[in-house]
């Protein structure tokens, strides 16, 4: 795995969106169809106002979460607020083209098999995804994949309920989906991520981000991120 080097998080962003932009119009012109998950954070929002921006065959692109907080719809803590904000403000996208994850469900954990079933739907059984964009936490999570948490050694499920993690329960994407995407996208921005991504960037599977193993994946970073990541395995770009 190589990481691509940005001056700031803003850069990343960029640089993510236009890469986005391609692997959507060659996934259209060879499939038909583009179906991308989206993790939350700031420097992703970023990404997608800038992917609005973007050359992008809008008709066959989907949108799925790669997870989401159990919170009522609005809740400024769900990254499905969000990501209607940064993206179906933007862009010429249909609201039906953006799947949410049924957290408002009276029965949660069905809620996860509906939302595999979903993603079989639109992206084959099992679904293999185009894209999978993760980001990383300071103590080694990604998607909703934190340390200690059973979901971790799901192997026969696409999508799981989380226990208690900063206050709420999750529904995340398991590594068996992750791992058979066409591309997985790392935005790792901050100063706070540089030891975790170093370990990420050595395949370090003590760390939930250390045990994606997805076909074909790509670090972008930041000169912050990227401060203790080995130099051989950088490209500094911009």
């Amino acid at each position: 795995m190589n990481a691509e080097v940005y001056i700031n998080a803003d850069a990343v962003a960029l640089e993510a969106a236009k890469l986005i932009a391609n692997e959507a119009r060659e996934s259209v012109a060879a499939r038909g169809t583009f179906v991308m998950a989206v993790s939350g954070g700031k420097t992703p929002w970023i990404m997608l106002r800038d992917l609005a921006q973007e050359d992008v065959p809008w008709n066959g692109v989907h949108v799925v979460q790669v997870d989401e907080r159990v919170a009522p719809d609005g809740d400024p803590d769900r990254n499905l607020t969000h990501l209607r904000e940064s993206l179906l403000e933007h862009a010429p996208l249909r609201p039906e083209q953006i799947y949410a994850m049924p957290v408002e469900s009276g029965n949660i954990e069905a809620a996860c098999a509906q939302y595999a079933s979903t993603l079989e739907t639109i992206a084959g059984s099992p679904p293999v995804l185009d894209l999978v964009h993760l980001g990383l936490g300071p103590d080694g999570h990604t998607a909703s994949l934190v340390p200690g948490d059973p979901v971790l050694d799901m192997k026969d499920a696409d999508v799981a309920l989380t226990g208690i993690y900063q206050g709420r329960q999750r529904m995340t994407l398991t590594y068996p989906i992750i791992n058979r995407a066409r591309l997985v996208l790392w935005l790792v921005t901050g100063s706070e991520k540089a030891g975790m991504l170093t370990r990420l960037m050595a395949g370090d599977s003590s760390i939930p981000a250390g045990r994606v193993r997805a076909v074909k994946a790509l670090v972008l970073t930041d000169c912050r991120g990227a401060e203790q990541v080995d130099r051989n395995s950088q490209t500094e770009v911009a």
